[in-house]
């Protein structure tokens, strides 16, 4: 057989157009917010549970580097932002279309 057919979704089969896959796996990602300190003091924002398999982590991560002007990385599936910013990172979230029910802080 060979490679699908590329205006076509892979999961749902319906055209990407009108695909719906990327945002239901949006609304069930268990996401958990939080801090930590790291050395001299620095606080990090870590955001875990959001699976890379559904959604680009790079594009999300681009995304809130630029909202919330910080740097931040992407290790072993988690987010990482300098500094603190767990309310607006929720906010943002949300915006970007997860449900404010699945994610905790």
């Amino acid at each position: 057989m060979g490679e699908p057919i590329s205006g076509i979704c892979p999961v749902c089969g319906l055209p990407k157009e009108i695909c719906v896959c990327g945002e239901v796996a949006k609304e069930q990602q268990q996401i958990i917010i939080k801090v930590s300190k790291r050395r001299y003091g620095k606080e990090v924002t870590l955001i875990e549970g959001i699976d890379g398999n559904e959604i680009n982590l790079k594009e999300l991560i681009k995304y809130l580097k630029s909202k919330l002007a910080c740097g931040g990385t992407i290790k072993n599936g988690v987010i990482e932002l300098q500094g603190n910013h767990i309310q607006k990172v929720k906010e943002l979230l949300v915006k970007k279309g997860f449900n404010p029910e699945r994610i905790r802080t």
